[in-house]
């Protein structure tokens, strides 16, 4: 059996074909349930790498760090589609 390279469309296009397969025979919040929970606990490493608050204050710390990671992430989205598509700059 040879192999035959795909090209960029084909390669997404099977890529697109695998993932809908999966989603039909999954639950997608089970199967990526495990990569949230790392993400979410990224939070409250950052607010408290010692560990030393009570466990409801890093889950607030943690739930506004979260908060402040979206906003920015909105304000930045935001910024790039007010520029020009003639290649403005990097939204900061």
């Amino acid at each position: 059996m040879s192999h035959v390279p795909l090209s960029p469309s084909e390669a997404s296009l099977r890529g697109r074909i695998g993932a809908y397969a999966m989603h039909a025979t999954h639950d997608s919040r089970e199967t990526t349930a495990a990569a949230r929970a790392v993400f979410l606990k990224r939070f409250e490493r950052e607010v408290d790498p010692d560990r030393v608050l009570p466990d409801a204050e890093r889950q607030r710390r943690a739930q506004m760090a979260r908060k402040a990671h979206f906003a920015r992430l909105a304000l930045k989205s935001a910024r790039a589609r007010k520029r020009p598509a003639d290649g403005g700059r990097d939204a900061r």
